[in-house]
């Protein structure tokens, strides 16, 4: 198996884990879409406590990427609903499955699919 194929076996075995409800083919593809962020350390998870890394994924992916026109606030909203599903003391959010979820809470799924 490939690198790339290791990680999307373990973003697949961790969202059954927590019971997040994501195809596999839809992490896969929303894993490919992240390039070589899933491969550093530093870049592979997401820190929900991080407020300069949130405002990034909420500039960035979810104005810019997703192309979504709503308020700070509705977005922030968005973020923290996805860090509570991911759970808040896991302290292993892969931004693969993050990006995935924030993408099905917008209703954006058809970006990855």
């Amino acid at each position: 198996m490939s690198k790339l194929d290791d990680k999307i076996a373990l973003y697949q075995a961790e969202s059954k884990k927590l019971n997040l409800g994501l195809s596999d083919e839809y992490i896969a593809n929303v894993s490919k879409s992240l390039g070589p962020a899933i491969y550093r350390a530093d870049t592979e998870i997401v820190a929900c406590g991080d407020k300069s890394e949130l405002d990034r994924i909420r500039n960035n992916f979810l104005k810019k990427k997703l192309g979504l026109d709503k308020s700070n606030a509705e977005l922030d909203a968005m973020i923290q609903k996805v860090c509570e599903k991911l759970g808040t003391s896991n302290r292993r959010k892969y931004r693969a499955l993050f990006y995935a979820l924030l993408a099905k809470e917008a209703g954006k799924e058809s970006i990855y699919l």
